[in-house]
């Protein structure tokens, strides 16, 4: 289960993997995968052939040799390639998940989770379900007694959300239901009821003043949009019934870091003035010459590649205007 419902459950790192139990096998910091463990299930990849029944009674974490190789009890590695064996969580889950519309990554994810001021106990709606990134996070943020009502238009892409749901134990949290919500708005029966409101919709200034009625007093909307054009229209109609607007953009800056030869600030000196008459060598122990100008250090670069803009997050606040039959009728008349 990826989102723990009873205090009393065990830790996963206490846990050992069974039959049936969804595992994300780490092959590298950009390569993992979601595997649903089967007594009779392999998995091939670069680094060999691994059994599913060699991982079962193996507690989450584990690093587990393939079967060209002997691990062992005491994990020594006699040949052959290896990986790890991760217990889901919605952020290893975010990384693994089936793309059926582009979703939102940690950084994002971790803003809206933080804006929203959810707690366990919250009642969130969301609309677009898509491909279920973000409905993962909200509802490990408001289990145990909370509940996420998530809506899309597209029948086929809530039935798969629904499954992956399921498959993650994530049922009693999340409600899943096709619904046209900037044709019709969300359902009247969460009217005043949701402690937040998020959007994922090609136009979500149509379903703002629905969201307005929705949240209680003082309550968040949060919408997502990639374009400035959608944010702008979005925050002409905010204003009527939402206070504290504020946009963000999320750009997230990788390193690498890595051991490499560092030089002096001798040996940089003399770059600068030309080369010194004899360069000081020391000897080691084993008689190898070695350039004294250099030591040994940890590097740390920027990464080549950057993933740069995926989209703007607005969030407001709903207003109080003395009453919540006066604040909803704002909100509907928008």
């Amino acid at each position: 289960m990826m989102v723990p419902l009873d205090p009393s459950d065990k830790p996963t790192s206490q846990r050992r993997i069974a039959e049936g139990d969804t595992v994300v096998v780490y092959e590298r910091h950009d390569s993992m995968r979601a595997v649903t463990v089967t007594a009779g299930g392999v998995l091939q990849n670069r680094f060999g052939v691994f059994r599913h029944a060699d991982w079962l009674g193996r507690y989450f974490g584990s690093k587990v040799f393939s079967s060209g190789g002997v691990g062992g009890k005491c994990g020594r590695k006699a040949g052959g390639g290896f990986v790890h064996l991760l217990a889901p969580t919605p952020e290893l889950w975010t990384l693994v998940l089936s793309h059926r519309t582009q979703i939102l990554y940690i950084a994002d994810i971790s803003l809206v989770v933080a804006y929203l001021e959810l707690v366990p106990g919250c009642v969130v709606l969301e609309s677009g379900t898509g491909s279920g990134s973000l409905t993962t996070s909200l509802a490990r943020a408001v289990a145990p007694q909370g509940r996420v009502y998530t809506f899309d238009f597209h029948d086929q892409r809530a039935a798969s959300a629904r499954e992956d749901f399921e498959k993650n134990g994530l049922s009693s949290l999340i409600t899943v239901a096709v619904r046209d919500i900037q044709g019709a708005g969300f359902p009247e029966e969460h009217s005043g009821a949701a402690d937040a409101v998020f959007l994922d919709l090609p136009q979500p200034w149509l379903a703002i003043p629905s969201a307005g009625t929705m949240l209680r007093q003082d309550g968040v909307l949060c919408s997502f949009s990639p374009c400035i054009e959608q944010v702008q229209r979005s925050c002409e109609v905010m204003r009527s019934c939402f206070t504290d607007i504020r946009t963000f953009e999320i750009l997230l800056r990788t390193y690498d870091v890595h051991e490499g030869a560092l030089k002096s600030a001798a040996a940089n000196e003399a770059a600068n003035v030309g080369s010194i008459p004899e360069k000081k060598r020391k000897i080691r122990s084993g008689g190898e010459a070695f350039d004294s100008t250099q030591t040994s250090s940890i590097m740390a670069r920027p990464c080549s590649i950057a993933r740069g803009h995926t989209g703007y997050l607005t969030f407001a606040r709903r207003s109080v205007h003395g009453t919540q039959t006066v604040a909803t009728e704002s909100c509907s008349t928008s």
